[in-house]
């Protein structure tokens, strides 16, 4: 029942919206003659687009007219590009006009660049972790989760901070390479990067903890085993380790890839716009202003889900098939 009124109604409810729009205003023309002339007045009929609300309150069908637009897959657009392109950089150079796919470049970018980074920095700190002193890993284990404690819109807020030219790493940089003009904002690969590397930051930790609770867990005869056959520690966490946290490796991956595909809150907090969208923030973008656009909204928001599934498709079925191993 949760699972019906938390997910099913509200997906169905935005499949919906994504294909109708507002009705339009329904005008009235009035004509009025004196004895100097006549005039035509042109007002909102506010009863008869009230009633029209009422007999159809999901609004006017369109169909996949939203979807088809310039805001979302253009398809005219894109048509256009591909018939008159003279090469096949010059056809992506044009797509990177179109808002829709100008934002699924960059979250396509961060979803698999931050995801495989998560995967090996959270797997090398936890089995750093693991190695030390047992009084020493409270403390590692506190500090290596601070990043993920922290609300991911002020983590990016402090980071924003740090890299202007008046902060400490943005001050730091410029000692360093000489150019008192030099900023991390004023390009958009530098801007992609800072934003990669704060979503690497902000989701290791998790990738950590997770991978820690997996090592508890490896069998320490197998370890030994292993040592007694003169496997390094390196072939010992290959052939041994990873294989052992393979169904860890495919949750965190399931949860990444979800996170990163969703990525919002550090285009906000580094005000990235400029260099750098997501589909998440063309969702927001619609819903703020003094016209929602609900509808298209909507829309980005239903191409976001299946992008999303996409992406998960491969994972999934790799899962399926490890736990219905005779199918």
């Amino acid at each position: 029942m949760a699972m019906i009124l938390f997910i099913a109604l509200p997906l169905t409810s935005i499949v919906s919206q994504s294909v109708h729009t507002p009705h339009d205003k329904v005008l009235l023309t009035v004509e009025s003659c004196d004895p100097f002339g006549c005039k035509t007045t042109t007002t909102v009929d506010q009863e008869a687009t009230r009633k029209l609300k009422e007999e159809k309150p999901l609004g006017k069908f369109v169909g996949s007219k939203i979807y088809l637009d310039r805001g979302h897959l253009a398809i005219n657009e894109v048509a256009d590009f591909w018939k008159n392109k003279t090469s096949l950089s010059d056809f992506f150079s044009n797509l990177k006009n179109l808002p829709f796919y100008r934002a699924m470049g960059f979250t396509l970018t961060f979803t698999f660049v931050v995801t495989p980074l998560v995967i090996v920095f959270g797997l090398v700190i936890a089995l750093a972790v693991n190695a030390v002193n047992q009084r020493l890993k409270g403390i590692l284990v506190f500090f290596s989760l601070l990043p993920f404690v922290v609300t991911p819109l002020v983590g990016s807020l402090i980071l924003f901070w740090m890299i202007d030219s008046r902060g400490l790493i943005g001050t730091f940089l410029q000692f360093i390479f000489e150019n008192p003009e030099l900023s991390l904002k004023a390009s958009t690969g530098l801007t992609w990067i800072t934003l990669i590397v704060y979503g690497v930051w902000h989701a290791a930790p998790f990738a950590f903890i997770v991978f820690y609770a997996g090592l508890q867990t490896v069998p320490k005869e197998t370890l030994e085993s292993a040592m007694i056959d003169g496997a390094t520690r390196f072939q010992q966490v290959i052939h041994v380790v990873v294989p052992h946290l393979s169904p860890l490796v495919a949750f965190v991956a399931l949860m990444q890839l979800m996170d990163n595909f969703r990525v919002f809150e550090p285009i906000i907090g580094f005000k990235a716009e400029a260099h750098a969208t997501s589909l998440s923030w063309i969702i927001y973008n619609d819903l703020g202003g003094e016209t929602r656009l609900l509808s298209s909204a909507a829309t980005s928001s239903v191409l976001t889900i299946i992008g999303v599934s996409i992406l998960l498709l491969p994972v999934l079925v790799r899962t399926w098939r490890e736990f219905n191993p005779s199918n």
